[in-house]
């Protein structure tokens, strides 16, 4: 797919110096940029790249100044990064939209609609009284149970499992082999020792913009709703039990687990192998460093969090009571000192 870099200025609100009708189908790092490509330049140390790459067109802030001269176009923008970044979205929506049709062999029920621009990938299998919108993708061996419900402009990529009363929301995407909706970890133990299944009667609901990893999972809901809210961004690897409900605009990095009904606020960031206890309420804008380990709920906004360890829970509870005084003994003793 050919653009002009006119067009591409235009797209961009941004102007050109030098030769607005070449041509790019590509986008590439400065360093590696081959005639027909495009790229930026945002950090001052990849300028010398400016002067030796073969790219077509360059995008660079309006106030960039070249300290030697240049034989390509350059785009000038207000921000160079966040042009490429809008570039690389428009790239991506255009290679990933462009699938339209139905491939055999592949399932649809009777009782199931899908919208128009809308692709179904081979071995892709869509159950029972479903609704799925305009311009939605399902890539092969995607996998819908009944009464799912999926809005406009969505991806499913190959091998995802979308189980059954799963609600997703518009413009979503669904990495390979991620699960969303099966059974939460709802066990009762009995007075021989064993455990009880509870059945899991609940669904998942992803709103709007919502990115999930690969091979994550989001499990249903014993009863009610497991939501993940409008914005969200989870990463691959991820567990997130029975009626978790994950704000706004909150990023959630690798391996991180999350147990049943914990509820994490607005804009919060997590970070990789966090571990969350169940039923816990973490405040919005909360930052939560890596591998850290969270038993206790947090209630003011804006706290960060980090740290972990593992030991003899009577001595772990008698630690904690400690460090959590240590700066007042810290300062009693620098009292203590100063007397001398």
């Amino acid at each position: 797919m050919e653009f002009t870099v006119r067009q591409i200025a235009v797209l961009l609100n941004g102007h050109v110096d030098g030769d607005d009708s070449l041509t790019v189908s590509q986008l590439s790092k400065i360093e590696e940029a081959m005639p027909g490509s495009i790229s930026f330049l945002a950090n001052p140390k990849y300028e010398p790249f400016l002067y030796e790459t073969r790219a077509s067109a360059v995008i660079v802030d309006h106030s960039f100044t070249p300290r030697e001269p240049v034989g390509l176009a350059l785009i000038r923008v207000e921000n160079a990064y966040l042009a490429f970044t809008q570039l690389l979205e428009e790239y991506y929506r255009l290679m990933s939209f462009a699938r339209v049709g139905v491939e055999q062999p592949s399932f649809m029920h009777e009782s199931s609609e899908m919208g128009e621009q809308a692709y179904r990938g081979a071995f892709s299998y869509i159950g029972k009284n479903c609704r799925i919108g305009h311009n939605v993708k399902l890539y092969p061996q995607v996998y819908i149970g009944d009464n799912v419900r999926i809005g406009d402009n969505t991806i499913v990529h190959t091998g995802a499992k979308l189980m059954d009363n799963t609600v997703v929301g518009n413009h979503c995407v669904i990495h390979p082999n991620a699960v969303i909706g099966a059974d939460g970890f709802g066990f009762a133990p009995q007075a021989d020792g064993t455990y009880k299944t509870i059945p899991q009667l609940g669904n998942v609901v992803l709103e709007d913009h919502v990115n999930v990893g690969s091979n994550t999972t989001i499990d249903c809901a014993t009863m009610g709703s497991t939501i993940i809210r409008t914005g969200a961004k989870l990463d691959n690897l991820i567990q997130i039990g029975h009626n978790v409900d994950i704000g706004r605009n909150t990023v959630i990095a690798a391996q991180t687990g999350i147990s049943g009904s914990t509820r994490i606020g607005e804009n919060c960031v997590i970070a990789g192998q966090v571990g969350f206890a169940g039923h816990l309420t973490i405040a919005n804008n909360t930052k939560i460093g890596a591998q850290s380990g969270v038993g206790k709920s947090v209630t003011e906004e804006g706290t960060s969090l980090n740290g972990s360890t593992a030991f003899l829970l009577r001595d772990n509870m008698r630690s904690q009571a400690i460090f959590r005084r240590l700066p007042d003994l810290e300062r009693r003793i620098n009292e203590l000192e100063k007397k001398k």
